[in-house]
């Protein structure tokens, strides 16, 4: 079985990041690499490492070129992929790594991201309760955000288990410079972000806010209240979530760990650390794993859970490709069992 594949961005960090994946995938054939103001450009000139592609052309972002794929992958910027993605033919698989079908919720997309909200598609987070089987007979998935990934899944299990406080969340978050994309910005330069780390989107205002709290509300079965901010960090890719939530009263640390450890037993992608192992982003470098690990704070009764991912990877284009493989009834760790870099 030989899978057709077109990726639209592909001179992004998302785009390359899933042509880096797929270059490894045994059954996929890459067709058309598109792109807006690099189109006509050598792919290798502009992504050296992806050796396997560096021939291709980049080609403009149409429907044109993108239709007669069996599978297109969006790596578009929020707003762009919507228009494009009603165009292309139903039986066409389409993963859409931005956000323009993450929300159910129009007033949430019009509050966050203005106008032109494009709907909801089954969400690509496979690891989350009832989700793996809604992405097994979808034509169209929509890619979890990095921040969303880590903060969802490292508290997913407590609400399933019904063992948090649905008010009183707090996230806090570190991502490398790679987050904010490819377009140059004065402060991601290098001089602006060595040796210094900053919050964003503080206030309640980051765009992953409702996300978040979407998903953890649909686990938890009530509406669950986040409060969420985002830092920048001085590394080019990877993510650290500091989670932290109230637990009900009598809950005991065993329960906590017991739950998530039932929640992710069998998962291939999400590692629950033993007992005082902490994660670190640079052990999940250009890989899809997840590594959680959490405690009880008795004197706050709250649970701190770590969780890091690699933001390209797991967070975008890893998940992209596990949700692809899973809709297409492949082996879902299929091109994804990549280990990771050290040092």
């Amino acid at each position: 079985m030989t899978i057709s594949v077109a990726v639209s961005g592909a001179s992004g960090y998302a785009g390359g990041e899933v042509l880096r994946i797929l270059a490894n995938h045994p059954q996929v054939q890459v067709g058309a690499v598109t792109a807006h103001s690099q189109a006509g450009s050598r792919l290798g000139a502009i992504a050296p490492h992806l050796h396997k592609y560096a021939d291709k052309v980049l080609v403009e972002t149409t429907v044109e070129n993108l239709s007669g794929h069996d599978v297109v992958f969006l790596a578009l910027p929020h707003g762009a992929s919507a228009q494009i993605a009603a165009q292309l033919p139903a039986d066409t698989l389409v993963i859409d790594a931005g956000a323009d079908h993450r929300l159910t919720s129009a007033d949430a997309w019009a509050k966050f991201y203005g106008e032109g909200y494009a709907g909801h598609w089954p969400y690509g987070l496979p690891e989350l309760p009832g989700h793996r089987e809604a992405l097994r007979v979808s034509k169209r998935i929509a890619v979890p955000g990095c921040y969303p990934t880590g903060a969802q899944l490292g508290l997913a299990p407590g609400y399933s288990a019904g063992l948090l406080e649905p008010q009183d969340v707090v996230i806090v978050a570190a991502s490398g410079t790679s987050g904010a994309g490819k377009s140059l910005k004065p402060h991601l330069l290098g001089s602006e972000t060595m040796g210094s780390m900053s919050p964003y989107g503080v206030g309640g205002s980051h765009r992953h806010t409702p996300e978040i709290e979407q998903g953890l509300s649909l686990v938890a079965g009530e509406p669950v209240q986040i409060s969420f901010t985002p830092t920048l960090a001085p590394m080019p890719r990877g993510i650290l979530t500091t989670a932290t939530a109230r637990v009900k009263p009598g809950v005991t640390e065993d329960q906590l760990r017991s739950a998530w450890q039932r929640a992710y037993a069998n998962e291939p992608f999400v590692t629950l650390l033993p007992e005082g192992q902490w994660p670190g982003t640079g052990n999940v470098l250009g890989t899809n794993q997840v590594h959680l690990q959490l405690a009880l704070d008795p004197h706050a009764s709250r649970v701190i859970v770590s969780a890091a991912i690699d933001n390209l990877t797991k967070g975008t284009a890893g998940g992209a490709v596990q949700s692809m493989n899973i809709a297409l009834g492949l082996e879902e760790t299929t091109g994804l069992t990549m280990q990771g870099v050290a040092p």
